[in-house]
């Protein structure tokens, strides 16, 4: 337990690219651009550990509100403290009716993963409390560390901010069990993020929908995708002045199309 202890202070490093390791592929810009929206991507090739990068300046030195994608830490703060069992813990519908139908009634966690339920994360975040929060976004080193304000909401109205890098870094140690976490905390948490799943790849990810303090729309895509038991960790975020953007549908057809292009869901990585 002290080894433990001494660990869970270890903070959360950046991925530390550097220019001996990064290939800038200007390429992928179009993808953006037929989407009508700004942003950038990075992939990391775990086994040759170097990056391919679109966008660096904005991947490297910009800082953005984590949105839905908070729920990685949420969740594992909430399995890690009790305060969520496992992935089959329900929580009650709270009555109150929103437009997103998927979170009108009961959901369990892998449920509410699924389906990003802001309530049912909002209810958990207020069953850790601020002070056990606090703890644990210091002890990750998580983006800026700023959780004033209310306890459930502070990562969706940019108090909070991280940069692209630092959810790359994170999704990263995730895969590898390496965060200041229990292993099954962070296997359970793993096990949600799994969303596709063939005999040639499986995607692993947590997206993310927000707003910038410009009033611009915020998207995020971050996880990992294995290729014949090969992993490459990738971070999407993008932005759109459009308030009517569809970004649900929108930054994962910008994801699969920048990882068809790089030579994915093939098999043959």
């Amino acid at each position: 337990m002290g080894r433990f202890l001494i660990y869970a202070l270890i903070p959360l490093l950046l991925m530390g690219c550097k220019t001996s390791n990064v290939k800038e592929d200007d390429s992928l810009k179009a993808y953006f651009d037929s989407a009508g929206v700004t942003g950038c991507f990075a992939l990391f090739n775990n086994s040759q550990n170097d990056f391919t990068i679109y966008n660096l300046s904005r991947y490297r030195d910009s800082s953005y509100t984590p949105a839905s994608t908070f729920k990685i830490v949420n969740s594992l703060i909430g399995i890690q403290t009790g305060k969520i069992s496992d992935e089959n813990m329900l929580i009650k519908w709270d009555g109150v009716t929103r437009q997103n139908q998927d979170w009108n009634k009961d959901l369990t966690m892998k449920q509410a993963f699924a389906v990003s339920s802001v309530p049912y994360y909002q209810e958990v975040a207020r069953r850790i409390g601020h002070d056990t929060m606090k703890h644990w976004i210091d002890s990750l080193g998580y983006g800026n560390r700023d959780i004033s304000g209310p306890v459930d909401s502070f990562w969706l109205n940019n108090t909070l901010k991280l940069k692209p890098d630092e959810e790359l870094g994170l999704v990263k140690k995730l895969y590898f069990s390496e965060l200041p976490f229990f292993h099954r905390t962070q296997e359970i948490v793993k096990k949600v993020m799994l969303r596709e799943e063939d005999t040639n790849y499986k995607l692993s990810y947590k997206t993310g929908w927000g707003q910038n303090e410009n009033g611009d729309q915020l998207g995020w895509v971050v996880g990992w995708i294995e290729e014949n038991r090969h992993p490459y960790f990738f971070v999407l975020n993008l932005e759109s002045p459009d308030k009517n953007i569809d970004m649900p549908n929108v930054r994962l057809h910008i994801l699969k199309g920048i990882l068809s292009h790089l030579g994915f869901f093939n098999g043959k990585k």
